[in-house]
C-alpha cells in the first residue's frame, strides 16, 4: 500500500476527509481553461513547401535589414551574420520535392 499525502494537522485523515478537502479546493479554485493546439492536417510535402517558403521570406527580410544597416554597423558581426544568411542558396531547396510516403501524402 502506498503512503498517501501527509496530514495537515499531524493526524491521519480518513478518505472522507480527503475527499471533502479535495472538493473544497475545487470549489475555491478558478476553472482551468485548456486550449488544444489544432491538428496540422497538411501533408509532409506541403509542410516542406511551406517551410521553404518561410525560409525564403526570412532571407528576403534579412537582406532588407542588411541593406538598411547604418554605416557604423556595416563591418560588424551583425552585418557578417546577415551576409552569411543572405548568401545561402535556398533556391536549391525549392526544387527539391520530398518522396511520397506510403499513401499518407
Amino acid at each position: 500500500m502506498k503512503p498517501g499525502p501527509k496530514p495537515l494537522l499531524g493526524t491521519t485523515m480518513t478518505q472522507a476527509e480527503r475527499q471533502a478537502r479535495y472538493r473544497a479546493s475545487l470549489a475555491q479554485a478558478t476553472p482551468k481553461i485548456r486550449y488544444r493546439k489544432p491538428a496540422d492536417r497538411r501533408s509532409r510535402s506541403q509542410r516542406w513547401r511551406d517551410a521553404v517558403a518561410e525560409l525564403l521570406a526570412l532571407q528576403d527580410y534579412y537582406q532588407t535589414w542588411l541593406d538598411a544597416l547604418p554605416e557604423n554597423l556595416v563591418g560588424g558581426s551583425t552585418s557578417e551574420t546577415l551576409r552569411v544568411i543572405c548568401d545561402l542558396d535556398l533556391l536549391e531547396l525549392e526544387s527539391i520535392e520530398p518522396p511520397r510516403g506510403f499513401g499518407r501524402d
